[in-house]
């Protein structure tokens, strides 16, 4: 077997999320049954993703890897899946790579970017699947400053959605946000990993500092709870969307840092 790298793009409004579930229709299923068309469905093995996206929210840039056939990449994949998928979701490149390679796991970053509009008109009804209609007007200095105290390694157990066995330590790299030139809102976070709900957790408590609802150091203080804030508002998944996956320069650097992400943060 190949594995394949598959870049994909998708909109989530009508998904079930991406991981395949009995019944409903996903991201992932959709994906495998076209691949299991081309070339049969007990020839694509391991479908792994990078971020395992919610209900409703899109994605430009996410990345999963798959075992085919050795001849698979000889059938114009990208063109082959473009008539095979439904609109909704596109596969943008298919690579071959390693097997070292892991989607989810020899990652470095991902990032996501998070649309809203405090337009009394409310969201453009072009854009009205990937921004957020906020209802109060939105100060982006308070929102910034909110954002500042949240970068860094931290324990997001305030913002997240606990499992068992599993650890709530994130490191944020970079989140900030910007207001485009059509007046939309628009907030870039990057980590080495997200935990269940984690982003839509973080934008709803800096748009209530937004807002002025809530002081700026807020967001922060909720920091040294080691459980979820039952006050934070969990914003709506459509305005959410993963924009870049990011992996090591080199090929030799994929088992490393696989090996590296399996290990539970102290």
């Amino acid at each position: 077997m190949t594995r394949v790298r598959l870049d994909v793009a998708y909109d989530g409004t009508d998904f079930s999320g991406w991981a395949a579930q009995p019944g409903r229709r996903t991201v992932a299923g959709v994906l495998a049954e076209a691949l299991g068309v081309l070339v049969g469905p007990e020839q694509v093995v391991g479908l792994t993703v990078a971020g395992r996206t919610d209900a409703g929210v899109h994605a430009t840039g996410q990345v999963c890897h798959v075992d085919l056939p050795p001849t698979a990449l000889e059938l114009g994949l990208v063109r082959r899946l473009a008539a095979l998928l439904p609109p909704d979701v596109r596969v943008r490149a298919a690579t071959e790579v390693p097997p070292e390679f892991d989607a989810r796991f020899s990652a470095t970053f991902r990032r996501y970017e998070y649309r809203v509009t405090d337009a009394p008109y409310g969201a453009d009804p072009l854009r009205r699947h990937d921004t957020l209609a906020w209802p109060r007007p939105l100060d982006l200095d308070a929102l910034g400053r909110a954002a500042a105290g949240l970068l860094g390694e931290h324990d997001f157990a305030a913002y997240c959605k606990r499992k068992e066995h599993a650890t709530t330590i994130r490191a944020i790299s970079r989140l900030d946000w910007r207001r485009e030139a059509d007046g939309v809102l628009v907030a870039t976070v990057q980590a080495d990993a997200f935990c269940q709900a984690m982003v839509r957790s973080l934008m709803g408590g800096l748009l209530s500092v937004g807002d002025g609802r809530r002081p700026v150091d807020w967001p922060a203080g909720l920091l040294s709870r080691r459980e979820r804030a039952n006050e934070v508002m969990v914003v709506p998944a459509h305005g959410l969307t993963l924009v870049e996956v990011g992996y090591p320069e080199t090929s030799a650097e994929y088992a490393e840092r696989a090996d590296l992400t399996r290990r539970l943060r102290a």
